[in-house]
């Protein structure tokens, strides 16, 4: 059922309605719920095509489900609609706006109603696509603070890979580390590219929904066998960056283990027609977060390895 859980009043006599698809069990509910939210950033798609594909499947299988679900898949549709990552006109990332203020200006508004309607959920799913820049694997990032709790859970969700932050990087303005602080487990997904659609991540994070749903005791029918992901901490992740501007050509593939001194890629001047650097990996190890957009400045991210 779509049900409005908030609304607000724009300029030219225009309302913005919040809105979610509750997803109940036809009999029996065993009162459990997990939400899955997706688009608080406008220019991450990928979870649209998740909330798509997860309500289709519990939609033909009404039967299996003991449970709520809670799809959330436009929680900046504004940012959506004019791809944006942040609220157009305010200039704001709606990340960095959380827990809200019920009595403050409509962006504020908007982040305290949110929380407020996921308050009470046994799991949240937050999930984010890359920049347009980066191509990362299905991974989940979790701050170290809440790692006994998030982690089993994260192991449920079919991801390549679990990275454990450290308490100094997290932002305490985000969705994820609001609904944490009030006991909603909350697990961040990150995957694929900003403004586009990697079919192939989004129906293997649905895969792992529906295993984490299976494990809930709120979903009844057949499930897929998930992977084991590999989990680190931020000390073993190799960040490399470029040393100069120009145009990024990639020698690799994304996901590839690599030997210390393997080739990267390149990094061109179109216009003189030489190489200005030769990129290679500094480590052994895989190769998890690669550049996709081409262009680069000096300083600009052009991979992380998860050292082995």
């Amino acid at each position: 059922m779509i049900e409005t859980f908030a609304s607000v009043e724009l300029p030219v006599d225009e309302i913005l309605y919040m809105r979610k698809n509750r997803i109940e069990p036809e009999k029996e509910n065993r009162n459990k719920r997990i939400s899955i939210v997706t688009g608080v950033h406008g220019d991450e798609l990928e979870g649209q095509y998740v909330a798509f594909e997860l309500i289709r499947r519990i939609e033909e299988h009404k039967e299996c489900l003991k449970g709520t679900i809670d799809v959330y898949p436009a929680m900046n549709p504004l940012g959506i609609d004019s791809i944006t990552r942040g609220i157009p006109a305010f200039d704001l990332d709606m990340n960095r706006l959380f827990p809200g203020n019920e009595e403050g200006d409509m962006t504020e508004y908007i982040a305290s109603q949110i929380i407020k309607d996921i308050a009470g959920s046994d799991v949240c799913v937050d999930i984010h696509a890359s920049n347009i820049y980066l191509e990362e694997i299905p991974q989940i990032r979790i701050n170290e603070l809440h790692e006994n709790k998030l982690l089993p859970l994260a192991k449920q969700l079919n991801v390549d890979y679990i990275w454990l932050h450290a308490t100094s990087t997290v932002l305490e303005s985000t969705l994820a580390y609001t609904l944490n602080s009030i006991e909603v487990p909350t697990l961040v997904v990150e995957m694929g590219v900003g403004m586009r659609i990697t079919k192939k991540y989004c129906e293997q994070l649905v895969e792992g929904i529906f295993n984490m749903m299976h494990e809930m005791g709120i979903w009844t029918g057949e499930v897929s066998k998930v992977r084991e992901p590999i989990v680190s901490k931020d000390g073993k992740v190799s960040f490399i960056n470029a040393n100069t501007s120009g145009l990024f050509v990639s020698k690799t593939e994304h996901w590839m283990n690599l030997k210390k001194g393997d080739a990267i890629g390149q990094i061109l001047d179109p216009l003189r027609g030489k190489v200005l650097d030769e990129i290679v990996s500094p480590v052994d190890g895989i190769l998890f977060t690669l550049r996709e957009y081409p262009i680069v400045d000096e300083g600009s991210l052009i991979a992380r390895i998860l050292e082995r």
